[in-house]
């Protein structure tokens, strides 16, 4: 899932949520142990409390789009689909007071009075206002990554142009305003920005790019109709991004001379508000390293599997570890020979998300939505970090809409380096892709995440949850047996991959883990092609706390899964249904509220 880290939203899921419209699910039951009272306030009636937080929960739901305009568009808020963030000090500023106002509200509610739902979101909200504080005050992205606000301005145009909320002649009015507004934005990156890495600056700069081409090219095309209305506020949208780009490639760049690696003690903090729980970092790197073993060896029974299907002799010797990696690394190399290419990767992966879907229905493991999903080709503005992501309508949307949208490669890049990726990206591992960003992973759960009550849950998603099922679900679906020992394969394979991300994330924000070292860990151990580890280097560097959401929200979900299913009358469509009815809390929350 692609993200970025907003002022007011800043553990929001990447993709925004979708409002399912199939048949409501059963209301959730009360927790059997409530989560620890926030703090103290004064004594009130019985409902007074939850009346008060209901309060609060709405004055912020009214109030965050002001602040924060392409959050609330992306959540389904379209009252400010013209404007943009005040990413100057100024904005800092009035975000800071905000988040330190509606602490203080919090704290005058005696949350030990709450009602268990409410007792959640009062302290979800106090989370996420604290992360505010911290971000501002000590991540300081808007001084050090240009790349902040390349996302926030694709970000901001993105729905504008791509989907069909409102009319169209008030998607056409807001575009106009927003295409307005991006000197303004621009122009205060270039008062902030100082001494970012450079990794950084390079991605602002491929950004940059394909934004340019969207506001000069792609824009015209998509609304001829509107090509007249639109052409003045595009020019000076382009003017302003190609003197941006000069600025990045012919200024910033040279004096990008800042270090990527946030440094253990922001690291550890960061991590705490990113899982949104009490984590000890060395602990889930040593987590992360022993999962990384077990898999390998896992990895040699599924290969033998395969091995044998196609008939291919004798086994080797596998007395060592090393005739064993070397083992699995041949049967990896034979199920890369199936493999998509740039034209066909789009359709193939319609086709997959098909079959996978049939596989749920056939299975009965979950509850299915009705509302449909668009594969649909990465724009070139939105790509530089991941493969693929999962954009879903946001909770307060209307009109709902799921694209599950996949990166081919660029067209500048070398048909060695091309075969490298489809190598990667072959067709079980796009299977398990497809199973991940959509079925049943981020599409599905989205879309049962917003038949919770609670719009707020909704809007602040944890991460570790939305990314833990979603690997779970490539888990559950090879266990079911989809895609056979083939998808299987892969699908152990991106489970070393989400050991490799959670220590590439402690070893290079935390410690001082080289390139060569990342990339040995991940061709070596990992099994990753060298396009891929290469690509992977980029975005653990670009995004600190993000790529341990999966190890950590896909090992607590596996070890609740094992202990449900050891109670009597356990059934996994009850168990599935049931966990995804809370929304998208914490892990610390989903543990109390899915006790026996």
């Amino acid at each position: 899932m692609a993200a970025r880290l907003d002022l007011l939203l800043l553990l929001a899921s990447s993709a925004s949520l979708l409002a399912c419209s199939a048949p409501a699910a059963p209301p959730p039951a009360a927790p059997a142990r409530l989560p620890p009272a926030l703090g103290h306030g004064p004594v009130m009636q019985p409902g007074a409390a939850d009346a008060a937080i209901a309060k609060v929960e709405a004055e912020y739901l009214d109030t965050f789009g002001k602040l924060s305009p392409v959050d609330a568009t992306n959540a389904g808020d379209h009252r400010f689909d013209g404007a943009w963030p005040d990413v100057s000090p100024a904005g800092d500023a009035a975000a800071r007071a905000y988040a330190q106002g509606v602490l203080a509200k919090l704290a005058e509610i005696p949350t030990g009075m709450l009602g268990p739902q409410n007792q959640i979101d009062a302290q979800i909200l106090g989370d996420q206002m604290k992360f505010t504080l911290f971000a501002l005050d000590q991540l300081k992205t808007a001084d050090l990554d240009p790349a902040y606000y390349t996302d926030i301005v694709g970000e901001g145009l993105d729905p504008l142009v791509n989907r069909n909320f409102g009319t169209p002649a008030s998607r056409i009015a807001d575009l106009a305003k927003r295409l307005d507004g991006i000197p303004a934005v621009l122009a205060a990156a270039q008062e902030r920005l100082a001494h970012p890495a450079k990794v950084n600056t390079e991605t602002a700069i491929q950004q940059t790019d394909g934004l340019i081409d969207l506001v000069e090219h792609e824009l015209a095309t998509r609304f001829p109709a509107d090509k007249t209305t639109l052409a003045d506020s595009s020019a000076r949208a382009a003017k302003a991004l190609h003197a941006f780009r000069d600025f990045l490639a012919k200024d910033l760049l040279a004096r990008s001379d800042g270090s990527f690696r946030l440094g253990r003690e922001k690291f550890a903090a960061k991590l705490a508000f990113v899982l949104e729980d009490k984590v000890d970092i060395d602990a889930i790197a040593a987590g992360a390293h022993a999962l990384l073993t077990e898999t390998q060896e896992a990895m040699v029974d599924t290969a033998k599997q395969i091995w044998a299907a196609d008939r291919l002799g004798p086994l080797p010797p596998l007395e060592t570890l090393v005739q064993r990696k070397a083992f699995v690394k041949k049967v990896l190399d034979l199920v890369a020979k199936n493999r998509p290419t740039n034209k066909s990767i789009v359709a193939d992966a319609k086709g997959l998300l098909s079959k996978a879907t049939a596989f749920v229905r056939e299975k009965d493991l979950v509850r299915v939505p009705d509302e449909s999903v668009a594969v649909i080709e990465m724009p070139e503005y939105r790509r530089g970090v991941a493969i693929a992501y999962c954009d879903s309508s946001g909770p307060l949307e209307k009109t709902p809409e799921t694209f599950f949208a996949i990166a081919p490669t660029p067209a500048d890049w070398k048909p060695d380096r091309v075969a490298s990726f489809y190598r990667e990206y072959n067709q079980s591992m796009l299977a398990d892709l497809a199973i991940h960003e959509a079925m049943p992973g981020h599409y599905l759960q989205l879309m049962h995440n917003n038949q919770f009550a609670s719009k707020l849950r909704a809007v602040f998603s944890s991460g570790a949850f939305v990314e833990g099922w979603a690997v779970y679900s490539e888990w559950l679906m090879a266990e079911k047996g989809f895609g056979g020992p083939r998808v299987k394969l892969e699908r152990q394979k991106m489970v070393l991959r989400l050991a490799a991300n959670a220590i590439l994330d402690h070893d290079i924000h935390a410690g001082q883990m080289e390139e060569k070292d990342a990339l040995a860990l991940m061709t070596g151990e990992a099994f990753q092609e060298e396009g891929e580890a290469v690509g992977k280097w980029k975005r653990a560097r670009l995004t600190s706390a993000q790529l341990t959401t999966y190890y950590y929200g896909f090992t607590q979900l596996l070890e609740l899964r094992r202990a449900a299913a050891q109670q009597p009358g356990f059934t996994e469509r009850a168990f599935h249904d049931r966990l995804l009815s809370y929304g998208s809390p914490a892990m610390k929350f989903i543990r109390t509220l899915m006790a026996p």
